[in-house]
């Protein structure tokens, strides 16, 4: 039952990404002004960071969950895998790219800071891609193991 909530959730959480990357970001700045855009978009993130968050640290316990359930029935279980691991990276691009980068971004757009608006944009991407890349394998592993 876990591993199939985990496929889902996991499953879920990668086409939210997707949709973010592939339609609401290139279609807000396709119909609204650059600064209309980069407020709804900043908002898109800030509701993605949340719930990124949260379905990761979700998802990290519903593996120590399986685990210990298949440690419990005397089934060989190791305590790390990549069940594990792809959700704690995924949450390591969001901490990084969204706590991390945003504040650095907003103060390069103002004018001040050390890096450059779009070095920091890119570095947030680049988070992001790799986030993504995590959860759509992690949804991948999983439904194999449900099935």
């Amino acid at each position: 039952m876990f591993g199939r909530l985990q496929a889902l959730l996991a499953a879920l959480w990668g086409g939210l990404l997707l949709c973010i990357a592939v339609v609401a970001t290139p279609s807000a700045f396709a119909v609204l002004e650059r600064a209309q855009a980069g407020a709804y978009v900043a908002r898109v993130f800030a509701l993605e960071a949340q719930i990124s968050l949260a379905l990761g640290l979700v998802l990290m316990m519903i593996e120590r969950r399986i685990t210990r359930d298949l440690a419990d029935a005397g089934e060989q279980a190791h305590p790390f895998s990549m069940r594990l691991a792809l959700p704690g990276v995924a949450l390591f691009c969001t901490i990084a790219g969204y706590y991390g980068l945003q504040p650095l971004m907003a103060d390069a757009k103002a004018g001040v800071g050390v890096a450059s608006f779009g070095a920091l944009h890119g570095a947030s991407l680049a988070l992001f891609g790799v986030k993504g890349l995590a959860v759509l394998a992690l949804a991948w592993i999983s439904q194999r193991r449900s099935s």
